[in-house]
């Protein structure tokens, strides 16, 4: 995958989480440091329901793009939901579950990834 179709995927994901009124949205570019992913994809749903409602919309828009995700993890509970993209992972989590597991201090070596502002669609 190219560097250019790489990012267009992490552009929709992330207009994706912003239509769903994702919390503290950041991209890390872990090319550098990890064999199983270029790109993680951390943010913050404020309960349950609104991280499920992120999941699924980072899922409708994967599938939209005939991206299919090839798995996700903890959907049930909605605390931390992980959508595995292949080539980027979605972290998804409760404010006090990200606080709690620090991704960003633990990928702290994998810059972050400067995506221009997408703006969320007129009436959301």
């Amino acid at each position: 995958m190219s560097d250019s179709e790489r990012l267009a995927k992490v552009a929709w994901i992330v207009e994706a989480a912003q239509e769903r009124k994702v919390e503290d949205l950041v991209c890390l570019d872990v090319r550098a440091i990890s064999s199983f992913a270029d790109t993680f994809i951390v943010a913050t749903g404020t309960s349950d329901r609104h991280v499920r409602s992120i999941a699924d919309a980072v899922e409708a828009a994967l599938k939209a793009h005939a991206d299919p995700p090839m798995g996700v993890e903890g959907y049930d509970e909605g605390r931390w939901v992980l959508v595995d993209c292949g080539d980027a992972i979605v972290h998804i989590f409760q404010p006090e579950i990200r606080d709690h597991y620090d991704l960003e201090r633990l990928w702290s070596d994998a810059p972050a990834l400067e995506l221009e502002a997408t703006p969320l669609s007129v009436g959301t």
